[in-house]
This record gives structure tokens, C-alpha cells and sequence, in this order.
């Protein structure tokens, strides 16, 4: 954006300077608002803006290159409270505002924006950077051939409970053909959040992505089983993988098994291969909790880590080839990121492939979707495959 441009909320902030009676700034507000999408991005400027009757107002977010406290400004005489800031091209941001009010706080999402970021913890208000689109087959195609979900409940002596698993079969599946199996830890989320099975019907159906049979588990507490637990690993290999391979045409070695998740559920698919290496080809991980013993890299708050950094710390110090190839994918803005660049190496000392991709994103579900087609393509190319 040239020097001499003057974004809309400079404009509007000189109109209603000029106005003495209250009335007129609120006509001169409302106009505003009904004029323009929020929030508004200028060329690389994106302005925040919200009408709330407060003593001070914040911008929310998981940017780690932003401050914690992004303060607003008012607008004189008005309820309009605005903050400026640049955004990196190609980014995506999650934000709420925050105000206090004679001593009480609330946050909420922003009223004038509709596009909503939707997480298992709530929803939350996001912001496109320039040049930032949504994937096309991450959004639903009504001619792209639709593939079967099926319900499946399976007892864990390891786990000693039931298990649920939503088992995805492709389009035109074939019982005489055997497919490449996938599993998802966190598999209801990557569903509900990710719009997983709309991404697999997409690219299955352009032909960029092989067939693949996807099952999705679910987890009882995941930040208790994710971390290295013994009873989810047997779990996954000594069960699932064992019934999978019996009730469905599946490419039975390691070249044809995947291991998939994200943040503890990227642990969790890490730990059960490096327990089994040889079992599992490949590995799709996504924004790894894979924090280490370091002061100089963020290692999570409270004793819920400790079992994470113990297992990382060991697998540092005594890495083992646990697949021969890996999709890794993080957000730039998150915690996260320099833990899962500092295990790029560590990877690549044991022969394993690795292919790192890095958003400008937070640690999110729309981050993790726009991963999605470049790390399943990678890993599973269709005919079609660039």
C-alpha cells in the first residue's frame, strides 16, 4: 500500500472529528459498518474494529510474533474501537476481543465477522491475509464421487474398554483391489473440524490421491494416552491393525500403513511406530508436541508435558528409523514450531524422508486442513498427481 492511501478507518475517524452532534457520528458509524467487511484488509494491513461500550479493549490471538496484549484504540466520541496491523502474505489468523468493564472481563468473537474458526474448545473468529484462500478440495464438490463412512466398535484388552472407529472406503471401492490403510488418531476431530472426508472424496476423485481405506479412532483421555502410553500402542498394532487387516482388502506391509496426528495425537502415531519400526512406511504429523529439554525452547505448561519430553528426550538421545517417510506440517505462528524443526534432523540421521511444510498459521484445525492435500498426496499419489 503507497504512502499516500488512507485506509477506511483513518477516514472514518476524520469524519466523525468533524461532526458535533451525537447523532450524526452514529449515522456517520453505522454507514461504516453496513459499508464495509470486517475486519479490513488494506494490502497488507488488516484493521480490527468493534463497537463496544468498554473501559479498554485487547485483540486475542496465537500469533506468536505478535505482543500478547494488542490494545485498540477508540475513536473519539464514538464506541468504535480499531487496531491496525500487518499481516504476512498467504496468512490466516484466529482472534477474539477482549474487553474490561468496571473490573470485568469477557471475551467474545467479532459480530461483524462471519467467518468462524470451529475447534473442539469453541469457536473463534478468523482473519484472511492477502492472498490466503481456503483449498479448493478442502470445500465440498457436489460432482466429486462421495466416499462410505462406517461405524465399527471393537473391544481393547490393552485398553480394556470399547473402541469406537468411523471406517472411510472410497468411491468405486473395490474388495478385489488392496488399498493403503491410514490411521488418524483424534479421528472425530479431523472429521468434524478439518472436513477430512470432504478432502479425501476431492482429491480420490481428481485423481491426485490413491484409494485409501482411513480409519478414524477416538481417543478416552488422550492427553494420558497419546504420550508414549504402552496400552494405546498395543492398542493400535496389536488390535486395530490386525482386525483392519482381516475385515477389509488392505496392502498388508509397511509401505501400505500410515500413521496419522496432530499436536498429542502427532506424538501418539510417532511413539507407536518408533515401538514397531518396520510396521508402519510412512507418517503423517501435523504440529507434533514433540517437546524436548531445553530452556530455549517453549516445553509446555504443567506435568501433562512430562510424558512428552520424556519420550522426545529419549528418542533425541536414541533416534530409531520408525518409518521410512514423513509429511510433517506446523504453523509458523505456534509454540510448537521450533520443536518440530529441531526434529528435522533427528529424523534425517536415521535415513528417513522428510517433507516439511510450514503455513503462516496458528496451532489450528483450518491450518491443519490446508496441510492435508499436499501431505496425503505425498505420501498416497494418485494417477493424476502433479
Amino acid at each position: 500500500m503507497s504512502g499516500d492511501e488512507v485506509l477506511a478507518i483513518d477516514q472514518l475517524s476524520s469524519t466523525v472529528a468533524a461532526l458535533s452532534e451525537p447523532w450524526q457520528r452514529d449515522t456517520a458509524v453505522d454507514a461504516f459498518f453496513a459499508k464495509h467487511s470486517l475486519p479490513l484488509v488494506e494490502g497488507s494491513l488488516a484493521t480490527f474494529v468493534v463497537r463496544t461500550d468498554a473501559d479498554a479493549v485487547y485483540l486475542r490471538h496465537r500469533v506468536n510474533p505478535w505482543p500478547n496484549d494488542l490494545v485498540l484504540k477508540q475513536i473519539p466520541e464514538t464506541d468504535v474501537w480499531f487496531l491496525t496491523i500487518e499481516l504476512e502474505s498467504g496468512s490466516r489468523v484466529e482472534y477474539q476481543f477482549e474487553i474490561v468493564r468496571d473490573g470485568v472481563w469477557r471475551r467474545f468473537n467479532d459480530p461483524h465477522n462471519p467467518r468462524l474458526a470451529r475447534s473442539p474448545v469453541g469457536d473463534c473468529s478468523v482473519c484472511y491475509g492477502p492472498g490466503y484462500l481456503v483449498p479448493d478440495w478442502a470445500t465440498f464438490h457436489a460432482d466429486a464421487a462421495p466416499g462410505r463412512l462406517q461405524e465399527l466398535e471393537l473391544h481393547s484388552r490393552a485398553q480394556a474398554r470399547d473402541n469406537r472407529i468411523t471406517v472411510y472406503e472410497p468411491a468405486g471401492f473395490d474388495t478385489s483391489a488392496r488399498d493403503p490403510l491410514l490411521i488418524v488418531h483424534d479421528g472425530g476431530d479431523y472429521l468434524g473440524y478439518a472436513s477430512m472426508k470432504i478432502i479425501l472424496d476431492n482429491l480420490i476423485d481428481a485423481g491426485k490421491l490413491a484409494k485409501i481405506i482411513v480409519a478414524f479412532t477416538y481417543p478416552g483421555e488422550r492427553l494420558i494416552e497419546y504420550p508414549d502410553d504402552p496400552d494405546h500402542v498395543r492398542w493400535i498394532t496389536y488390535e486395530l491393525l490386525p482386525h483392519l487387516e482381516g475385515g477389509f482388502p488392505l496392502l498388508t506391509a509397511p509401505a501400505g500403513r500410515c500413521l496419522m496426528g496432530t499436536s498429542f495425537g502427532a506424538v501418539a502415531a510417532l511413539s507407536t511406530a518408533v515401538r514397531f519400526p518396520g510396521t508402519y512406511g510412512s507418517l503423517l504429523l501435523q504440529s507434533g508436541s514433540f517437546l524436548y529439554s531445553n530452556p530455549d525452547v517453549w516445553h509446555g505448561e504443567g506435568s501433562v508435558f512430562d510424558p512428552v519430553v520424556r519420550f522426545i528426550d529419549h528418542y533425541r538421545a536414541h533416534p530409531v528409523r520408525a518409518a521410512e517417510r514423513a509429511f510433517i506440517s506446523c504453523g509458523g505462528y505456534e509454540d510448537l514450531a521450533e520443536a518440530n524443526r529441531a526434529m528435522l534432523p533427528i529424523f534425517r540421521s536415521v535415513a528417513m524422508k522428510i517433507n516439511y511444510v510450514e503455513s503462516r498459521d496458528g496451532h489450528s484445525w483450518g491450518s491443519w486442513r490446508d496441510q492435508l492435500g499436499p501431505g496425503l498426496c505425498w505420501l498416497f499419489p494418485g494417477d493424476l498427481a502433479p
